[in-house]
């Protein structure tokens, strides 16, 4: 981040190895990218129905645009290893706001390889993965937006990255224990809302809280951390989750931290600790049964969790004698806080399923995230909300319109530093000091193919970057901005 059931794809911030343990067991599980969904062994047919379907299989039918690759697939089930890339391209462009109009294409491959250690060894509850990133193109957000909020899930500096690597073992009757141990991108687990899912704007996936707040910006899409995460389902509607990573992403606390681990091999110990703790409750619960002529129950699941990072953060107003950084008898250097935390909730519901055609559906969605410590972070609050409309279209059952909004409010003492500087040099008729960012977003998702999703997207952001001045025309903010979209989804 679990997730709707929906073959073979689940756009946006569900979460990738999710994806792939659960199509075995017949239904799927930012900051971020969409994620493969592929059998984990040979119980799954990995030509979807045609058995040796090969290169030229019936592209109608299977689950993978190369089909069976010659054999391959079936040959890796037999030990236990499954294989999937998936390509996501997309064009974003801006017709009007930001600081230039303009287009730009950005594109991601994800590549991801598990082993069920049961198939393989004999071991049971043990499952081992390692996925990887090819991220090209351009980055529209950065370049035209200047958005808090920013427009893709899949933007990032362009590299080949590994992502995740990291062994889970079940535990207890009815695997009522796991434990994860290794590199981690938590934005595939924790925070997760299964109807953002649907969305392109990053902040559906990770939320803007721990993207500005925490170092690196978290260990999330494209980055990960070394730790351990511990999943508890005490009774089958209650799940806990607990983790404890290293504090940053990044072995350097300077710069991009996507630049400092380009190549995401250098597995920092050296930050602080970040902790996780969420509680979930989930209806129906796991396992729960359904009688004849009852019909499923519409589902919900609430979470509820919070992060502390015990990391060192810069004061956002003043320096480390109490003078505002913006005084000219400031010596520049922001006064150190010690650790950080915040808070969130995650609702989604169903709010409406057809009685004769259970995948035509309505969710809704909301969630919140805040923190109290303003004088240590640029954002204090984020809220993301939507609604999801499953099946709109009769017979393609695959198909979803989703409409959504976020909202990123900027602290007191990031607003207050705004105001210091405005004083000290006026412009008449504009005070430069940032408030809030908004943005409404509404997109399609269209399945051509079991393996190929074409994804048209419009967002219209309001006082982008909370209110940032234009640094291409000084006394100005940048404009409220128009993007239009569209992404395709392959998965190999």
């Amino acid at each position: 981040m679990t997730g709707p059931c929906r073959l073979p794809f689940r756009p946006a911030a569900v979460p990738v190895w999710a994806g792939l343990a659960a199509l075995l067991a017949g239904c799927p599980g930012h900051a971020a990218p969409p994620p493969l969904s592929v059998p984990v062994s040979g119980d799954q047919n990995p030509d979807g129905g045609q058995p040796f379907g090969g290169f030229l299989g019936d592209l109608q039918k299977s689950n993978f645009l190369l089909g069976n690759l010659f054999g391959l697939r079936t040959a890796l089930a037999r030990y236990g290893i499954s294989l999937a890339f998936q390509e996501t391209s997309e064009v974003l462009g801006n017709p009007t706001g930001g600081v230039k109009t303009g287009a730009e294409y950005d594109g991601l491959l994800q590549m991801i390889l598990q082993l069920d250690t049961q198939r393989a060894f004999g071991w049971y509850g043990g499952l081992f993965n390692v996925s990887a990133l090819q991220i090209h193109g351009r980055n529209l957000s950065a370049e035209n937006l200047l958005t808090l909020q920013t427009s893709s899930g899949i933007e990032a500096d362009r590299a080949t990255r590994l992502w995740e690597l990291w062994y889970d073992q079940k535990f207890l009757s009815e695997d009522r224990l796991d434990i994860k141990l290794g590199q981690q991108s938590l934005d595939q687990e924790f925070i997760v809302t299964p109807n953002g899912a649907y969305f392109l704007n990053t902040m559906f996936g990770w939320p803007l809280v721990p993207s500005v707040d925490l170092p690196g910006g978290g260990p999330a899409y494209p980055l990960s951390a070394l730790g351990v995460r511990v999943r508890w389902r005490p009774v089958n509607a209650v799940a806990i989750l607990a983790g404890i990573f290293n504090g940053s992403p990044s072995p350097s606390e300077d710069g991009d931290a996507q630049l400092a681990n380009a190549s995401g091999t250098s597995f920092p110990t050296n930050g602080r600790r970040l902790v996780f703790a969420e509680i979930q409750y989930t209806y129906p619960a796991l396992g729960s049964m359904v009688y004849p002529g009852q019909g499923a129950p519409l589902g919900h699941t609430y979470k509820l969790g919070a992060w502390y990072d015990s990391d060192r953060f810069a004061d956002q107003r003043t320096d480390v004698n109490g003078i505002p950084l913006a005084s000219p008898d400031s010596q520049g250097l922001p006064r150190q806080h010690r650790g950080d935390t915040s808070i969130y909730a995650v609702a989604d519901q169903m709010v409406w399923r057809r009685s004769d055609n259970p995948n035509q559906s309505v969710s809704v969605f909301a969630r919140a995230m805040g923190t109290p410590q303003a004088n240590r972070n640029l954002a204090d609050f984020s809220l993301n909300a939507g609604v999801v409309y499953h099946n709109p279209v009769t017979n393609r059952p695959d198909d979803t319109l989703a409409v959504g909004m976020g909202l990123a409010h900027v602290s007191s003492s990031a607003s207050g530093l705004d105001r210091d500087r405005a004083a000290l040099t006026p412009t008449p008729g504009y005070d430069g000091v940032r408030s809030s960012e908004t943005y409404v977003e509404a997109t399609y998702t269209y399945q051509v193919h079991p393996w190929w999703q074409v994804q048209p997207d419009v967002q219209y952001v309001f006082n982008p970057g909370g209110g940032i001045d234009n640094p291409d025309k000084p006394g100005q903010r940048v404009g409220d901005e128009l993007v239009l979209g569209l992404r395709t989804n392959v998965l190999f």
